[in-house]
């Protein structure tokens, strides 16, 4: 049951990784959370990956994370006359609503909201930031375009406009009847796309209502404005690297890279980081170098998870990604410079008893070689607080809940047992070293540090630190 390493893997779901067989193998082989795609699939194909993987949970006995995938409100251009056309440097497109096929002068751009923030000068670019054009004229339901930097274009392209804030939802008719399904499914986490303000969030959370996490995805420049106050509002966060490299320079996403993770880390919230990390091995059965030292700097960093996407859910090689992104994590984990790395952006505790215990238990469980810190929760704050100090020791987190349990399972080092709640002290103690002994995290003679609350089942009330000794 017990994982060796710290940071954790995420693993897309697809065409490529959607069978029993291999679900388990992805799972045995260090898939810690399961992400299901909704920009692809139908409700029938995630609905029949959700029961393939409670049953995996069941089989297993260990707490399995979903995280579902909003598609968010992608913008694209309309169709061409002849499928595809040929944009060159200097050459003007016109944008407009007008829903007749495009032409090499013309396409329709059927997203009304949009033409309210072009104006000269702005940036438009589309299939991923391949073509770039630049507005030179804009109106109320229209605009004209030069190519910068032409290239062909095809049907339903993507378009991204850098450093405009579009008056859209971050939820589309289309995420809404999504979320309503996954919520129904009883999934863990939905991933809020194309965030671009606080609010975004806000309006998530009144539809959600408390039954499953946010993790919100940074993809927009205008997040980036807002990151304290997103990352606050979020339960976790992805570095969504692709949109967010197409909408930046991509010299300056390493550095964003590194600030969010330490933001997140200061805030105690779980940080995904995502998009193209093996890539290669959607075709070959091992990495690039470069894409080695990809993952290795996001561990380095401190991220509580690193993703795959395309890797297992389309790729030739699932399975062999998996165990490649686990080997480089326990290579990076096994390095005393990503300990000191680690301890060199430790942050120090809040001025409150739960933070004060929190960091106490981290010290006393490396001053005496403790082989675990465990946690009691039940809403998962303490086991969070926990996880932010980054432990040299894994955090066996015992929770009554399997639904705190699974929305765990993405941050550092957490490794959760399911436990009936304890109504005493000594209760506790004796529950807590037993099930360390059980799913090996301990052997008689070693010690391990509790943390917990009392009153038990008070959300957030970690008031307790003891350290006990396994008995034989």
């Amino acid at each position: 049951m017990r994982r060796y390493r710290q940071a954790k893997i995420v693993a897309t779901l697809g065409p490529a990784s959607e069978s029993p067989g291999m679900i388990r193998s992805l799972f045995d082989a260090g898939a810690d959370v399961f992400r299901l795609n909704f920009s692809h699939g139908s409700h029938d194909d995630h609905a029949a990956r959700i029961s393939i993987i409670r049953k995996l949970e069941i089989e297993t006995g260990r707490p399995v994370g979903i995280l579902t995938d909003l598609q968010g409100p992608k913008l694209r251009v309309g169709e061409f006359s002849e499928g595809a056309i040929e944009l060159e440097k200097g050459m003007v497109l016109r944008l407009d609503l007008n829903t007749d096929p495009g032409t090499v002068h013309r396409v329709s751009l059927p997203h009304p909201e949009v033409f309210t923030v072009l104006k000269k000068g702005t940036n438009f670019l589309i299939d991923d930031g391949k073509l770039r054009l630049k507005i030179i004229k804009a109106g109320k339901d229209f605009a004209e375009a030069e190519v910068v930097v032409g290239g062909r274009i095809s049907d339903h392209k993507g378009v991204n406009i850098p450093n405009a804030v579009l008056p859209i939802s971050s939820l589309s008719p289309k995420d809404l009847d999504d979320l309503s399904f996954a919520l129904d499914q009883g999934v863990d986490l939905i991933g809020l796309s194309f965030v671009q303000r606080p609010e975004d969030i806000s309006e998530a959370q009144n539809i959600i209502d408390g039954r499953a996490g946010i993790l919100s995805k940074l993809e927009k420049p205008s997040a980036i404005e807002h990151l304290d106050q997103i990352i606050v509002l979020s339960d976790a966060v992805m570095v969504a690297r692709g949109d967010l490299g197409v909408e930046l320079p991509p010299e300056d996403v390493p550095s964003l890279q590194k600030q969010i993770i330490r933001k997140c880390r200061q805030q105690g919230k779980p940080v995904v980081v995502a998009t193209q990390m093996l890539e290669s091995m959607n075709d070959s059965p091992t990495p690039t170098r470069a894409e080695a030292s990809d993952v290795a700097t996001a561990v380095y960093d401190g991220a509580d998870a690193v993703m795959l996407s395309a890797e297992t859910a389309a790729g030739h090689y699932p399975l062999e990604a998996v165990k490649m992104m686990d080997r480089i994590i326990h290579r990076v984990e096994l390095d005393p410079e990503f300990w000191s790395l680690i301890e060199s952006a430790h942050n120090d505790p809040e001025a409150n008893t739960p933070d004060a215990i929190t960091a106490a238990a981290r010290q006393v469980a490396h001053t005496i070689s403790s082989s675990a810190i465990i946690t009691y929760t039940t809403s998962g704050s303490t086991t969070l607080r926990a996880a932010r100090e980054r432990p040299e020791v894994p955090i066996l987190c015992l929770t009554e809940r399997l639904s705190t349990a699974r929305k765990l399972a993405v941050a550092w080092g957490v490794q959760c047992v399911i436990a009936e709640d304890v109504s005493n002290f000594s209760g506790m103690v004796g529950r807590a070293c037993q099930i360390a002994k059980d799913f090996d995290f301990a052997v008689p003679s070693d010690s391990v540090v509790i943390t917990a609350g009392v009153p038990f089942g008070t959300p957030g009330a970690t008031n307790i630190l003891r350290i006990a000794w396994i008995k034989p």
